[in-house]
């Protein structure tokens, strides 16, 4: 058994599986999931996980070359605005429905539990060299 790291097998063998390119949508409990995109549930109740503590987890474990979110997350969330500014030194903002339409495009979509909107972001995976 793993003792450190994501413990979830699903998302711990997804994270795994990911290469150079590869798209990830770290998503609120409301993000519509298209069909056909690989999807780790992690929701358990409103607001459990959080956004943030998925997304610390998460980068924790991969190599990311570029993030995207949506506009909106400025006005509408701004902790999670912040959060993102933190993290990502040159995030993309586009309209939030050109995101929606980009979660087709994810070859991994992890939701969260967080209720707060606009708590959304696409991650594009990089390499370690």
């Amino acid at each position: 058994m793993k003792k450190s790291g994501i413990l979830n097998r699903q998302l711990a063998g997804a994270l795994a599986g990911l290469g150079h390119t590869d798209l990830v949508m770290i998503c609120d409990a409301g993000l519509p999931i298209p069909a056909g995109v690989e999807a780790v549930d992690l929701a358990f109740r409103a607001g459990t996980p959080s956004f943030a503590e998925v997304l610390d987890g998460i980068l924790d474990e991969l190599v990311v070359e570029g993030a995207t979110a949506a506009q909106e997350v400025s006005l509408r969330n701004p902790a999670a605005a912040g959060l993102l500014h933190n993290h990502f030194r040159r995030l993309e903002l586009i309209p939030h429905e050109e995101l929606k339409l980009r979660t087709r495009e994810a070859r991994l979509v992890v939701r969260t539990g967080e209720a707060m909107p606009y708590s959304n972001v696409l991650l594009r995976c990089g390499v370690p060299f």
